[in-house]
């Protein structure tokens, strides 16, 4: 609680004795946001990662705009790896951020006794038989689902074609509102979900890409059928697909280091603050994924040149309405990691091939 002038005592006679005048104490000083900065700290890191540029490139776009992501590959690939790695390059939680995601883990029971504030942000992972009640929420007596507990942090999806597809299609309203409504005879109760996706899946039954050359993989309307498991909705709500290759020997046997967190870390913060700026004026808008339609024309203007090109992109790939603001989003982020005021067509190009998995339904 900050704005409190605060005294630390050992024992019941010192508080006698400084109303009496008797003995002086000197006021503690406690800056929230400081320690949250110092609790910042992880165990696994990207330094670790062998490989995969691409799969790091995107992960950092997602970072510096809180967008939503899915990673795709054959199994051993790194998929789960590189998720659980993703909240080390988030920026440190907000006081405000610390206060709300601690209120919704208390509410759910989650806070031991003699606990702070959460200090890191959230990431959940329910399994693949996760029912609709326990993501979304509910009961009887409603309490926060799985994307509550995640709000201001990541809900990672593993073998996302593996969940129900009743489950997978009631997160697709809290995904866009980034609140969540239980409405229960008694009462009816709004719960906050503003997470992150972060979602992996194999590209076919048997985990590889269809290959014509490769007579043991799936044949090509097996990969589509497969693929057809997550809606195009819900498909849509998804910035950024990103295939995840198997990583070669050479590099998996390499000792060199990679780039550590620490350093993306420091990228992605100042990306999140010139956002900030940006949107100072504009209540609960904080990073580039929350911009609504009107607002995307109001940031996102593109010149000539790149209407043309995303015209090209969305008569080619046959793109929604829906994956148009995603991508003109998602190109405003990686403007702003280069500093850039536009959006320029190199921006927009980047962010088109981030669509890989959009398909003409």
């Amino acid at each position: 609680m900050e704005g409190l002038t605060i005294f630390g005592i050992d024992k019941i006679t010192d508080v006698v004795e400084y109303f009496n005048g008797e003995k002086t104490l000197k006021p503690v000083h406690y800056t929230p946001q400081t320690e949250l900065e110092i609790y910042h700290e992880f165990a696994i890191d990207f330094s670790d990662v062998k490989g995969q540029e691409n799969v790091k490139r995107a992960l950092e776009i997602a970072a510096c705009g809180g967008h939503n992501i899915l990673l795709i590959g054959p199994p051993g690939s790194g998929k789960t790896m590189l998720a659980k790695r993703l909240p080390s390059i988030l920026p440190p939680l907000t006081t405000d951020e610390a206060l709300e995601t601690t209120k919704i883990h208390s509410v759910a029971g989650l806070v031991g006794a003699n606990k702070g504030l959460l200090t890191k942000h959230p990431f959940r992972s329910p399994h693949h038989t996760v029912s609709d009640v326990a993501l979304v929420g509910g009961g009887s007596h409603p309490k926060p689902g799985e994307i509550s507990l995640a709000h201001n942090g990541i809900l990672f999806l593993d073998e996302l074609p593996e969940y129900k597809r009743q489950v997978l299609e009631v997160m697709r309203q809290p995904l866009e509102d980034r609140m969540v409504s239980i409405s229960r005879a008694k009462m009816s109760v709004d719960f906050p979900a503003g997470f992150m996706l972060v979602a992996s899946m194999n590209p076919s039954p048997s985990g590889n890409f269809y290959d014509p050359n490769d007579p043991n993989s799936d044949p090509e309307y097996i990969v589509k059928r497969y693929m057809n498991k997550i809606s195009g909705p819900l498909m849509d709500r998804i910035d950024l697909h990103i295939e995840v290759p198997a990583v070669p020997f050479e590099k998996l046997s390499n000792a060199e280091k990679g780039e550590s967190s620490a350093i993306i870390r420091k990228r992605v913060v100042k990306t999140r603050n010139m956002q900030e700026k940006r949107f100072e004026a504009i209540p609960k808008l904080h990073y580039n994924a929350q911009l609504e339609p009107k607002l995307i024309e109001k940031f996102c203007g593109i010149d000539s040149n790149g209407q043309e090109l995303l015209k090209k992109a969305m008569d080619k790939m046959g793109l929604s309405a829906r994956s148009y603001s995603r991508i003109l989003k998602v190109a405003r982020t990686i403007a702003d990691m280069e500093e850039s005021d536009s959006i320029l067509t190199q921006h927009l190009a980047e962010a088109i091939q981030f669509r890989s998995l959009d398909r003409n339904n």
